[in-house]
């Protein structure tokens, strides 16, 4: 037996502390801290001790199992397949898979894994990459899921280009955030919309204007590009301050709904688009290894910085995920994990 194998072996075997929950319901309801067992790593897969991960809107959609098709795909339909939640991390490799070639064991990496709420968490190689060495495992923890849908709606469907005049909607969330900050690496002029106590936050991610949502219009009517991380205005609106040959990018936007959840406005947009003019569309992120890449690049290079409102204890996760429902975040949160930082709040 290998060094590695060895490893993997007495790791599997342990147990560790993770946020967990037999049913779908609010947060507050299904999720509690326990001991569970560590995770089994195959081919291609790493063991990960994880020391921070991230908090965002998908893990709500886990833990509630809304809207009903997120069950069909993958999540359980009645109930969870997988106790243990969370999708962000930042940590130390601990155990190697067979035909992972790219990381040893010791190395600080960052990415998504699967239930990534834990002390041990497995990922896939391919959706990991090499830590910055400027961030923390806090900051670097923040990154992965928003930082990575950012990218894909600046670069690959907002197409942005130098001198453009780019509307963020959303902008002081998590995915606004980068993405205010990544439109300005590609040299556009960049408008950001957000609630009158957070436009000092989108101010200094670069924003080139700033409005309040809830006492300004969109100013403009001839933006090249719209990303819309936040809110519903509808498609009908936002075609208006879009220039006649622009591009939408739906990104978010949720309600209650149970069944849509919020959808229809991506779907609408979608189905409208080969019709009129302008592009209109909404994406589903890819994590990949690649983008982490180009991330760790835009990072170590002093463009992207994540906004990180708070760091909380493992032991917090109901608490992050209601302050997020909440609206009251500025930019990211983000629990620590792993035993030398377990329940200390930051």
């Amino acid at each position: 037996m290998t060094t590695h194998q060895a490893e993997s072996t007495a790791a599997s075997a342990a147990t560790m502390r993770a946020v967990v929950r037999d049913r779908y319901g609010a947060p507050a309801d299904v999720l509690r801290v326990g001991q569970v067992a560590a995770p089994e790593i195959g081919s291609g897969e790493l063991l990960v001790e994880v020391r921070a991960a991230g908090v965002d809107r998908g893990v709500w959609h886990v833990v509630t199992g809304l809207p009903y098709p997120i069950r069909l795909a993958g999540f359980g339909v009645r109930t969870p397949t997988d106790p243990v939640v969370g999708g962000d991390l930042a940590g130390v490799v601990r155990a190697v898979g067979s035909g992972v070639t790219r990381f040893r064991i010791g190395d600080e990496v960052y990415g998504t894994g699967h239930g990534t709420y834990a002390e041990l968490a497995r990922a896939a190689e391919d959706k990991l990459s090499a830590k910055p060495t400027t961030l923390t495992f806090e900051q670097a923890a923040a990154v992965p899921v928003s930082a990575t849908t950012a990218l894909q709606a600046v670069r690959d469907h907002g197409k942005v280009q130098p001198g453009q005049q780019v509307l963020v909607i959303g902008a002081s969330g998590g995915v606004g955030s980068y993405a205010v900050q990544i439109a300005k690496s590609y040299g556009a002029v960049v408008t950001g919309v957000a609630s009158g106590a957070k436009l000092d936050l989108v101010r200094s991610l670069g924003a080139d204007h700033v409005i309040d949502y809830a006492t300004g219009d969109h100013a403009r009517c001839d933006y090249d590009v719209i990303l819309d991380v936040g809110g519903n205005t509808p498609v009908a609106r936002l075609r208006k301050t879009l220039s006649r040959t622009g591009t939408l990018v739906i990104i978010g936007g949720e309600t209650a709904g149970r069944i849509l959840g919020g959808v229809q406005r991506q779907l609408g947009a979608s189905l409208l688009s080969p019709f009129v003019r302008q592009r209109l569309g909404t994406f589903v992120c890819k994590e990949n290894a690649t983008d982490l890449a180009v991330l760790t690049g835009l990072i170590d290079a002093g463009r992207v910085t994540p906004a990180v409102d708070r760091v909380l204890p493992l032991s917090s996760a109901n608490e992050a995920l209601q302050l997020l429902l909440e609206g009251s975040v500025r930019g990211k949160l983000v629990l620590t994990v792993s035993s030398a930082g377990a329940d200390r709040d930051s």
